[in-house]
């Protein structure tokens, strides 16, 4: 069962499950919280599970004007302040991993560790693994079809508002985010990077983001595409648990993690993670 409540004038639907440490799932782009039934029961087992539909995705309504990453962070953001009490974990994939490390960004205060999984910091044309992918997307794609048919069945705006909606998420993958890497340098949360070896988006822009977060950890599940959560959920729920929920463990031999030992307690050339 879901609820409403108001934020910044939208009214905003959300689930909630579990006990234990607050934990917000942030959906992808076009989705609803339907794509988060491999996580649901994991997940609830081991905290209290939040699930905001943001603005113009699943039963929470379109507004007026454009749809942007800065204004669903700040709905997140309201959201945390307002119906979880507190600083909160979150795992967003997509579309809600770029909202979840915009709020780690600009409010700190309210996020614990940050899941991103199959993440871009940049927008679709530079981050992509097939920069032209975009090119022939419309709202009556035949690859929207699935997306097409969750919106019907969900939004309070009616399936004939689907043109309207997917257009300005369209608009925005082609502008947006505008992160770069000394904006995601100010990101203090611990965050686990996850992608499958085979998503949309490059390697090689997962790598940059990786690289660019100060206290970052980077999984990559084999055979696995944009869609890992549902592909391979077993190993996706593992791998966030024990991020969420363990400390991290010592490394024999570190590198990116390495510093060096203060002088006078221990040989020169030591380092320790």
């Amino acid at each position: 069962m879901g609820d409403y409540v108001e934020l910044h004038g939208v009214r905003t639907w959300y689930e909630a499950e579990g006990e234990g440490d607050p934990l917000l799932l942030l959906h992808g782009g076009l989705c609803t919280n339907e794509t988060w039934s491999p996580q649901r029961s994991d997940l609830a087992a081991r905290f209290r599970v939040h699930l905001p539909e943001r603005r113009g995705h699943g039963h929470t309504p379109d507004v007026d004007g454009p749809i942007s990453y800065q204004d669903m962070a700040e709905d997140t953001a309201a959201f945390v302040e307002s119906v979880v009490g507190g600083p909160a974990h979150l795992v967003g994939w997509s579309d809600g991993g770029i909202v979840a490390l915009l709020l780690a960004l600009a409010r700190p205060d309210l996020v614990r560790k940050v899941v991103a999984v199959g993440v871009n910091f940049r927008p679709a044309p530079e981050s992509q693994a097939v920069p032209g992918l975009l090119d022939h997307m419309a709202p009556d794609a035949p690859e929207l079809a699935v997306f097409r048919d969750m919106y019907a069945a969900t939004s309070p705006d009616g399936a004939d508002h689907w043109p309207v909606v997917a257009g300005k998420l369209i608009d925005m993958f082609r502008t947006q985010p505008t992160l770069t890497p000394e904006d995601l340098a100010r990101i203090a949360a611990p965050t686990l990077v996850l992608v499958g070896d085979d998503d949309v988006i490059s390697l090689e822009h997962t790598i940059t983001l990786y690289r660019a977060l100060p206290d970052a950890e980077l999984a990559v599940l084999p055979r696995s595409s944009h869609a890992l959560l549902m592909e391979k959920p077993e190993q996706a729920n593992r791998l966030v648990i024990d991020f969420l929920t363990q400390a991290p463990a010592p490394t024999m031999f570190p590198v990116r993690r390495a510093r060096a030992v203060p002088a006078g307690t221990g040989d020169a050339g030591t380092t320790q993670a």
